[in-house]
């Protein structure tokens, strides 16, 4: 995910503010820029890959105040260095990775700078309107809209234009902005994503972490949904998106730098399953804007000639993204009603597959460098089909081996345990399935507009799920952390969560668990309950929720313990188990992504139980990039 860092004081900025990327760079990146307020003019770098060639092309530029300018071009630096700047890392979403594309983004004129997080989701209709009205746009970004929406309306007020410019945006997003008129002045606004300031004595921080500031103040004041920050070198004022002033207390932290990375979890995996609503709207976003459909033709990434005449696919991926696969075979063939195949992509690339034209190959791999999965990827276009990306990391092997790449926006994934970048996957496979089904026609406008719907629902029941269960996970992980054994059970689209919530439990608690589908376990698994036996099974509603119920009362009979996630306002499951977490209702195809999240919980605190690390587990590595 993208970081920000801005200040503003009596001290050179251009060392604080890379310093303070680099201790965002555990949140990774693509790119970066640093923008600097110097006299009469606004100096900017950027750069592709990482702070080193940042700092490479700053210290050639001579930018900050730190030395002559060796650019021929280029205006000569003031003795005195800035005070004022804004700096950022660029995590991928919109447009490919180029300087162009880096941060910070500015106006037609060069007088107002901006660093931005999150997606703009309405950016076409005012990026076409500004164009319009003589705005000249350099970059393929959602993010530059803002630069020049906030110049449309700035008149000699940078706060006044900030609280305009948000009433037009849409979307998730946080900018910090700073104008050459106000050189002693920083913006920052905030809907969804995080935003933090750091106080200090005559010098004020903003960022997008307290990681960022970490080493110059403990002193924070937290932004929330929809306020705006006016940050001065002797203060802070905090506005509502109407103008009045906020009171907020200064708040004192007393984090090491490591639990600082955290965001002051215990864990980043844990940090992590909190960071999945965010990370789902993300990979929605601008993807469901409209309200009758699905756009995934993002920047040219994917040609949808590639969707259109499809006549089968098949699904080639490994560990998680394999279960993240199987759910959005369910939901292709449910909604799109095109056959589905779904391969280990670690089998697939020694057989002798059937393969050819007129086939789609869909490679999901959360870092774009799983050599299995490249390797299936590679040997399904050498066959002549076409080859579908569904990747987190922009620039990635499989971004460059395929024909057409759907990213996942989950952001760095620290812990081995995927846990956002899982539920990042499916939702992209939903978003998948829905525009094949809106392509040939396979659903009712109607119907369709109702799935859009309840897409667009999945961060806010993701947030209500992580709020609400915790508890009760808690009280199951207290009874069961000392099994050795567990058994998950699932039916149709039941079936992949139960396999995710198995693997989870084996990676970071090491403890044996076997997963099934439901109407299987009569041909073996039921000889492995006893009475000391607990049995996770999904049971969210769905057609075949009886059959699910049928399979609980076979396990109750053989005196296991029957953990069961089911859907809000089912009281049916209650009487049949010993405890049932409920996950928000929703569309019956949507509801095992909200059910998986338990699981994970689950897991976690299975194995912090059993005194685990569970960001590290033993044997794993979170890249798999060697057979």
């Amino acid at each position: 995910m993208c970081g920000i860092i801005g200040y503003v004081g009596e001290r050179p900025a251009r060392e604080i503010l890379l310093d303070g990327l680099t201790k965002l760079e555990y949140r990774g990146y693509d790119s970066a820029g640093i923008s600097l307020i110097h006299d009469d003019r606004i100096e900017a770098v950027r750069s592709v890959g990482n702070l080193s060639a940042l700092r490479a092309k700053l210290g050639e530029a001579g930018v900050g105040g730190d030395g002559p300018n060796a650019d021929d071009g280029a205006v000569a630096t003031a003795q005195r260095p800035a005070t004022t700047g804004i700096a950022h890392t660029r995590w991928a979403t919109h447009g490919r990775v180029s300087e162009e594309n880096a941060h910070p983004h500015y106006d037609s004129d060069d007088r107002l700078h901006v660093v931005v997080n999150g997606i703009v989701e309405n950016y076409m209709p005012l990026k076409q309107r500004l164009a319009a009205q003589g705005s000249v746009f350099t970059s393929e970004t959602d993010a530059e809209v803002i630069a020049h929406l906030l110049a449309a309306h700035y008149d000699g007020d940078l706060v006044s234009a900030v609280q305009a410019a948000c009433h037009e945006l849409e979307g998730h997003f946080a900018f910090v902005a700073m104008s050459l008129s106000e050189p002693e002045l920083l913006v920052g606004a905030r809907r969804e994503c995080p935003l933090v300031i750091g106080r200090g004595e005559h010098e004020q921080f903003i960022a997008s972490a307290v990681p960022a500031f970490l080493a110059h103040t403990r002193s924070v004041q937290y932004v929330e949904n929809g306020e705006i920050a006016v940050l001065k070198p002797d203060g802070v004022t905090i506005l509502t998106s109407v103008g009045e002033t906020v009171q907020r207390p200064v708040e004192q932290i007393d984090w090491d730098e490591e639990t600082a990375e955290k965001g002051g979890f215990q864990t980043f995996m844990l940090k992590e399953i909190h960071e999945q609503a965010d990370a789902v709207a993300e990979t929605i976003a601008d993807r469901v804007a409209r309200a009758d459909g699905i756009d995934l033709n993002e920047q040219g990434s994917l040609d949808e000639r590639l969707l259109a005449d499809v006549r089968r696919i098949v699904i080639v991926a490994c560990g998680t993204a394999y279960h993240a696969g199987l759910v959005g075979r369910y939901a292709i063939e449910e909604w799109a009603r095109v056959p589905v195949e779904m391969d280990i992509a670690s089998e697939y690339r020694y057989r002798n597959p059937v393969i050819g034209e007129g086939d789609l190959v869909i490679g999901i791999s959360q870092s774009g460098e799983t050599a299995d999965t490249l390797a299936a990827m590679r040997l399904a276009r050498e066959r002549g089909a076409r080859v579908l990306a569904v990747t987190n990391t922009m620039g990635s092997q499989a971004t460059r081996d395929a024909d057409g790449v759907l990213l996942t926006r989950a952001g760095l994934e620290i812990g081995v345990a995927a846990t956002k970048t899982f539920v990042c996957q499916t939702a992209a496979m939903y978003l998948l399935g829905l525009r094949l089904a809106e392509l040939r026609g396979t659903l009712s406008a109607e119907r369709i507009a109702e799935l859009v719907s309840e897409i667009r629902r999945l961060p806010h029941c993701i947030g209500e799920v992580i709020d609400g269960v915790g508890e009760q996970v808690a009280r199951v992980a207290d009874e069961h952390w000392r099994k050795d054994f567990f058994l998950y059970l699932g039916r149709h689209i039941g079936l992949p969560i139960a396999l995710e919530g198995a693997l989870k439990l084996k990676e970071v608690s090491y403890i044996a668990t076997d997963a099934y589908a439901a109407g299987e376990m009569k041909h073996g698994p039921i000889a492995l309950l006893d009475d000391s036996t607990p049995v996770v099974c999904i049971a969210t509603d769905s057609p075949v929720l009886e059959k699910v119920v049928s399979n609980i009362q076979e396990v109750r009979a053989r005196g296991a313990h029957v953990i069961a996630l089911t859907t809000a306002g089912n009281e049916e499951i209650a009487r049949h188990v010993e405890v049932a977490i409920a996950v928000p209702s929703i569309d019956w195809m949507l509801q095992p992504m909200l059910a998986a999240i338990p699981l994970q919980l689950l897991a976690y605190e299975i194995a912090t139980r059993r005194g685990l690390n569970v960001d590290q587990p033993r044997n794993l590595a979170k890249t798999v990039t060697v057979e």
